[in-house]
C-alpha cells in the first residue's frame, strides 16, 4: 500500500471514527440538564474560539438549560468595542442562545482588554456577587442555605487556554465568587457549580478532531465519576457535519466575528481542537 492509498484510507477512517465517538459521548457521557448556566468570558469571540462545543451542547432545547454569556470587556483594544459587542450577540444566537438579551457585556475600566493586564480577583468576585447573589451580604452568617440566581458557572482554567492574563483572571475571580457564597456558612455546599475549560499543551492544541483520544483518556483517568449530581468532568464534541456541528462553530466566527477574522484566525478555526471539543473540570471550592 503506497502513501497515497494510506492517506486516502485514513482520510475516511479517522473522521468516521470521530463521528461515531462523538455520538457515543453525546448519548452516554454526563451532561447538565435543567440548569441556569452562565459562561464567563473575557472578550467577544472567546465563546466561539474556545467554548463553542460547550455552548452548543448545553443550549440545545432538549437539555432544558438556560445558557447566558457574561463578557467582562468589549474587546476595545483596537477601538472596535461597539462592533464587537454586536458580533458577540450574533455569535451567541448562532451557537444556540435563546435571545440576544442573554448576552451581557460589562465593559468597565477595571477590566481592560489587554495582553499585559491581570484583572483584580476581588473586582471580578464582587461583580459576580452583585449579578448573581445580590442578597449575599444580608444572608451571611445565618443558618439559611446560600442561594444564587445561576446553578452553573463556566470559565477558563488557571492556564487560560492561551495564557492570556484576562482569561486567567476569570478563573481566580470565579473561584473567589463561589467561595464567597458559602463564606461563614459552615457545612453548606456552594449553590453554584464551577466548571473550567482544560488547557492542553501546544502539542495537542492544533490537532483538530485528532485530539479525541487524549481528551477521552484524560477524562477517564482524572474525572470523578462518583458524584452523579455534580459530574467531575464534562466532555462536549462537535459533529463534523450538520447543524450544531463544526460548521456552526465556524459560522459563529466567520459570519459573526467578522472584525476578528484576520488570516491567522482561519488557521485557528480549522486546526484548534477547541473548535471541535471541550473538556471541563469541576472545581471543588471551599468557603473562605
Amino acid at each position: 500500500m503506497d502513501w497515497r492509498t494510506t492517506f486516502g484510507v485514513l482520510a475516511v477512517v479517522l473522521p468516521s471514527m470521530y463521528v461515531y465517538t462523538a455520538s457515543v459521548v453525546s448519548a452516554r457521557f454526563p451532561t447538565l440538564r435543567n440548569k441556569r448556566i452562565c459562561l464567563l468570558i473575557a472578550h467577544p469571540d472567546d465563546e466561539a474560539m474556545f467554548f463553542a462545543p460547550t455552548v452548543m451542547a448545553l443550549a440545545r432545547p432538549e437539555t432544558g438549560n438556560h445558557v447566558k454569556i457574561l463578557c467582562l470587556s468589549s474587546g476595545n483594544a483596537d477601538g472596535l468595542g461597539e462592533t464587537r459587542k454586536r458580533e458577540l450577540a450574533k455569535s451567541g444566537l448562532i451557537l444556540g442562545l435563546r435571545k440576544a438579551d442573554d448576552v451581557f457585556v460589562v465593559d468597565k475600566p477595571e477590566f481592560p482588554d489587554s495582553m499585559t493586564t491581570t484583572w483584580d480577583t476581588a473586582n471580578i468576585s464582587s461583580l459576580l456577587c452583585s449579578a448573581f447573589a445580590p442578597n449575599l451580604a444580608r444572608s451571611r452568617n445565618t443558618d439559611t442555605a446560600p442561594t444564587a440566581s445561576i446553578d452553573v458557572l463556566i470559565t477558563f482554567d488557571a492556564g487560560g487556554v492561551s495564557g492570556h492574563p484576562n482569561h486567567i483572571s476569570l478563573y481566580h475571580g470565579a473561584k473567589a465568587f463561589v467561595a464567597a457564597l458559602v463564606a461563614g456558612k459552615h457545612g453548606w455546599a456552594p449553590p453554584v457549580d464551577l466548571y473550567t475549560l482544560k488547557t492542553v499543551p501546544i502539542t495537542r492544541k492544533y490537532t483538530a478532531f485528532l485530539d479525541i483520544v487524549a481528551t477521552l483518556a484524560s477524562w477517564a483517568f482524572r474525572a470523578d465519576k462518583t458524584d452523579k449530581k455534580h459530574p467531575g468532568g464534562l466532555v462536549f464534541l462537535n459533529g463534523l457535519a450538520g447543524h450544531g456541528g463544526i460548521a456552526t462553530a465556524w459560522k459563529a466566527m466567520v459570519s459573526a466575528h467578522k472584525s476578528q477574522m484576520v488570516w491567522f484566525r482561519y488557521g485557528w478555526i480549522s486546526l484548534s481542537r477547541y473548535m471541535y471539543m471541550n473538556d471541563l473540570s469541576f472545581e471543588k471550592v471551599k468557603g473562605r
